[in-house]
């Protein structure tokens, strides 16, 4: 049934995911920081679905741990049917009051991994002529988002880059998928601080395991996009056709932080 690889898979819609996969019937990579997290749902998988499962601890925010995997990949014999890059992180407050370091680490997660692994991975698809890649963009990566600008920025990106590989492979028997939720119940939340903003608090909040299975299935179905839920359907819509200047203040008010003027 062919081998997932599952990024920041220890919690949220990645944890999920790797649930999809393991009930499948397809084995699971499993691919975050926190190895007991890892270990704990490996454990679970194996026992519930019978699928082998890897549990590989790695930090994707540097190239020497995206190597790193790639060569714990690579000793291990396994061949990677299934990408799915959900590993990311934001955070909120303004750019020049964030410590670099953790800008460059967000871009570097959000973005150059998910380049260096697709990149990594998809001539083996290609030569077995068979693969799928889900990328865990967001309906953030459809606007300009004062407060989380980089983080709005990466999953532009993400967005835009999967569209363009689910073009260039037709006929190859390769899909590239996106997925774009809105808010969802996940450690996100509270680790950006985004939680505590009008994003979460005036908007509805998608769990996790909805957004994965719908992710899920979008991906098998061969799709190159879904936006999750109703309501994030139509607001990628009208900004389309809206005016930026006043998307800009409404993507503004939804990410200030209570804590600077104007935010509660």
């Amino acid at each position: 049934m062919g081998i997932a690889l599952v990024t920041g898979a220890s919690s949220g819609i990645g944890k999920e995911l790797a649930r999809c996969f393991a009930e499948g019937g397809h084995g699971v990579v499993l691919v975050a920081r926190r190895l007991p997290l890892l270990e704990t749902l490996a454990s679970e998988l194996g026992a519930r679905y019978g699928q082998k499962t890897w549990a590989l601890p790695c930090d994707l925010s540097s190239a020497e741990g995206v190597r790193s995997l790639l060569g714990e990949l690579a000793a291990r014999g396994l061949e990677i049917d299934f990408l799915v890059n959900n590993a990311g992180f934001g955070s909120t407050g303004r750019f020049d009051a964030s410590p670099l370091e953790r800008e460059v680490a967000m871009a570097e997660l959000n973005v150059t991994a998910v380049v260096h692994l697709t990149h990594a991975l998809l001539p083996g698809m290609l030569r077995r002529r068979g693969g799928r890649i889900l990328n865990i963009g967001s309906t953030a990566g459809f606007q300009p988002g004062p407060y989380m600008a980089t983080y709005y920025a990466s999953k532009a990106f993400v967005n835009h880059f999967s569209e363009a590989l689910f073009e260039e492979l037709r006929g190859t028997g390769v899909t590239v998928t996106v997925s774009c939720p809105g808010p969802t119940r996940t450690e996100f939340g509270d680790v950006s601080g985004v939680g505590r903003a009008n994003l979460f608090r005036r908007m509805p909040v998608a769990s996790a395991e909805r957004v994965a299975r719908e992710a899920y299935a979008a991906l098998f179905a061969g799709r190159a996009l879904v936006v999750h839920g109703f309501l994030n359907r139509v607001g990628v819509v009208l900004v389309r056709f809206g005016w930026r200047g006043l998307v800009r203040r409404i993507i503004g008010f939804l990410n200030r932080p209570p804590a600077l003027p104007g935010g509660a």
